[in-house]
């Protein structure tokens, strides 16, 4: 079988990165993110691309958003190093949609289905460790004692971004601009939806059907 190239599309809390995590040891390829990518190309020499900053840090530094330019190289580059890949996080809008079919061909494009109730419920229910960074859940992955962090008995906390306000303006933004990569990819024929309100074992079963097919 060859090494698959995976393109995993779902709203936020829809369960991407640990899917994407699952598929990339199952199937032995990388697990392409956005802020990996960026994280590890952060002095990446731009100075030819005419934006305002000759290298990624300098935009991440300044707190300002990186240009769509900017994260397609970059994403070009992590690509261009791996043999298969479960690209996650990437395309978010129609012309990086548009790029990355320039740049590769993908064997499989899955978009976990999710409703907006259940992505409020998963989301606004994380907690984190204030101390070591542990990820809780308060109905799917509880501590043993409630508040306290397993790991190092740190304080549970809800991040900003997980109040139910930010939520719903995350997923009204994802709506916006990513929902519309969604009916590019299922309009041009290749989209396989997954029931993404299972267990995680369950919708992992389901990819990874997909993926199988795909790549035999």
């Amino acid at each position: 079988m060859s090494e698959p190239r995976v393109l995993l599309l779902g709203a936020p809390g829809a369960g991407k990165g640990t899917q994407s995590k699952r598929l990339a040891e199952e199937f032995g390829i990388e697990h392409v993110t956005t802020g990996d990518a960026l994280r590890s190309n952060k002095d990446m020499d731009i100075g030819h691309m005419d934006t305002e900053y000759d290298t990624p840090r300098a935009y991440m530094e300044a707190g300002d958003l990186v240009p769509d330019a900017v994260v397609n190289e970059i994403v070009k580059t992590a690509l261009q190093s791996a043999d298969g890949y479960v690209l996650d996080g990437y395309p978010r809008n129609l012309d990086q949609a548009e790029y990355l079919s320039e740049i590769t061909d993908l064997d499989a494009v899955v978009f976990l289905d999710v409703s907006q109730g259940e992505l409020v419920d998963r989301l606004t229910g994380r907690r984190v460790c204030d101390d070591c960074g542990a990820n809780y859940h308060v109905e799917f992955n509880p501590p043993e004692t409630e508040g306290v962090c397993d790991d190092c008995g740190g304080e549970l906390i809800q991040r900003d971004d997980d109040t139910e306000d930010t939520v719903r303006d995350r997923l009204e933004v994802y709506e916006e601009n990513t929902e519309p990569v969604v009916d590019h990819y299922r309009e041009a024929g290749v989209l396989v939806e997954v029931d993404g309100e299972g267990t995680p074992d369950e919708v992992f079963e389901a990819i990874s059907d997909v993926v199988d097919d795909a790549a035999n």
